[in-house]
């Protein structure tokens, strides 16, 4: 395929390979030429050398800045550079047999004699098994890299791929990265390796979730892939979506399983989710990831307006649960149980009888709930659940969460919620002793807060000394 653009080498980067070259055969390997071929901005850039020894390379690279040889054993340098703090990565081609259980169970052994097809034939996938000469520009391609990409296929390299069961993550995490299919062959050779899922630790499974959740282009693809492999099995949470059926008039799109990975995709073509950080796209993707794990549990026929329907009564409270379990089995990070449990718990806020009414005291509520979470995160995962129905569209649902966001911006809650006004140190201004009785009075107080008895502190001063005389 023909890039859109050259290939621009920051010039530290160009400085070690001028050096390099008098000494052996570098190229540019795996996601940054991938990257490039893409059209996309390389971020990271990897070096691999032949035809020289570790111990020569590294004098090489020793001008240039500080080195860590803690690779040593796989041919690895890590290079600091002294211009920018750039670091890159420097390696020996090298050989890799099994010789054990999981991602770890490998022997290396650099080998500076390996031709370009060689040292590719290690690599996951044919997408990441393209190298360019950083002189010459010379595309090498021995294995059909680019040939998949233009195709958008994720193929592996070599029968090795099966060796390695973390490479059904990877393709998970980079299927919905650069909406890729998965080939017929990949997906049979992932199946045949299922069992071996739990040989993988859980630190590693969790880093290909993140990316996935953090770096998709199309999240719904890599759920296909779990699908496709087999692996969907693994994460039973979501496997129980596939089958779980939907009101055909309310979900034309299928069961929930196909109506989660439109949400999904819905999901990254927000404007929230393109302004959000890193912190915030995993809150957001795991939520409407998870927003309807209750459906299953709850799903059955139901008369509704003189016919049977499916519903699903009381889903989302039962999701929660299923939420935090999922997000456990994964490995993910804790502080993410919180969020995403709300989001999951209260994705279904503008729907339960306010027709847009939105009070001040409920919206107060509602963003106690949320806690960590915000309404503002609600608000994006409602619109991913509203939009994930095609081709069916609901604009008066957009329009009550338009209302529910203006309304909580207007009580400056959109991206917190409230705080108690009246704290101890206003009962003790009034002479009380601190003591297990303080508790009550504080939950009354920060009770009337919410439902607009007071709105500051001399109001709720006020309200404190008239609730102390009441009782």
């Amino acid at each position: 395929m023909t890039p859109t653009a050259p290939l621009h080498l920051p010039a530290d980067l160009r400085a070690m390979l001028e050096a390099v070259r008098r000494v052996g055969r570098p190229r540019l390997v795996g996601g940054g030429v991938r990257d490039w071929l893409l059209g996309l901005e390389p971020k990271d850039f990897d070096l691999e050398v032949a035809g020289t020894d570790f111990e020569t390379l590294h004098r090489a690279l020793g001008p240039f800045g500080a080195t860590n040889v803690v690779g040593r054993s796989f041919g690895v340098i890590k290079v600091r550079s002294h211009a920018t703090g750039t670091e890159y990565d420097f390696s020996l081609p090298r050989r890799e047999s099994k010789t054990g259980a999981g991602h770890r169970g490998f022997a290396v052994a650099p080998d500076p004699q390996l031709s370009d097809a060689e040292a590719a034939a290690r690599r996951d996938f044919t997408i990441n098994a393209i190298a360019l000469d950083p002189f010459t520009h010379e595309i090498i391609d021995p294995h059909g890299g680019q040939a998949d990409l233009r195709a958008r296929v994720l193929r592996h390299t070599s029968a090795a791929f099966a060796e390695d069961p973390l490479r059904v993550l990877r393709a998970f995490q980079l299927a919905a990265r650069f909406d890729l299919m998965l080939a017929p062959e990949t997906a049979a050779l992932c199946r045949s390796i299922s069992d071996s899922y739990a040989e993988l630790p859980l630190e590693r499974i969790w880093g290909e979730w993140e990316k996935w959740a953090v770096k998709s282009l199309r999240p719904s693809r890599g759920l296909a892939v779990l699908e496709e492999s087999g692996w969907l099995r693994h994460f039973p949470e979501v496997a129980a979506l596939r089958g779980t059926p939907q009101d055909p008039g309310w979900h034309p799109e299928g069961d929930v399983f196909t109506h989660t990975q439109h949400c999904l995709d819905a999901l990254v073509a927000l404007d929230a989710w393109a302004e959000a950080g890193v912190a915030r796209r995993r809150v957001l993707m795991f939520g409407v990831l998870a927003h309807d794990f209750g459906k299953p549990a709850t799903t059955h026929q139901a008369e509704k307006n003189g016919a049977l329907r499916w519903v699903s009564p009381g889903h989302e409270p039962a999701g929660g649960p299923l939420a935090e379990t999922f997000l456990r089995r994964i490995g993910a990070l804790l502080e993410l149980d919180a969020p995403v449990r709300a989001l999951v718990v209260n994705h279904l806020a503008h729907h339960h009888g306010w027709d847009g009414n939105f009070s001040d005291a409920s919206v107060r509520r509602l963003a106690r709930r949320l806690a960590p979470a915000t309404i503002d995160e609600l608000a994006a995962v409602m619109r991913a659940d509203c939009n994930g129905r095609p081709p069916r569209q609901v604009p008066e649902t957009h329009r009550l969460i338009d209302q529910l966001v203006e309304k909580a911006r207007a009580l400056a809650l959109d991206e917190s919620a409230p705080r108690p006004i009246i704290l101890g140190r206003h009962l003790i201004a009034l002479g009380l002793r601190p003591g297990p009785e303080f508790t009550p009075v504080l939950e009354a107080a920060f009770e009337a807060q919410l439902d607009g008895a007071f709105n500051d502190e001399t109001t709720g001063r006020v309200w404190l000394e008239s609730h102390l005389r009441k009782t």
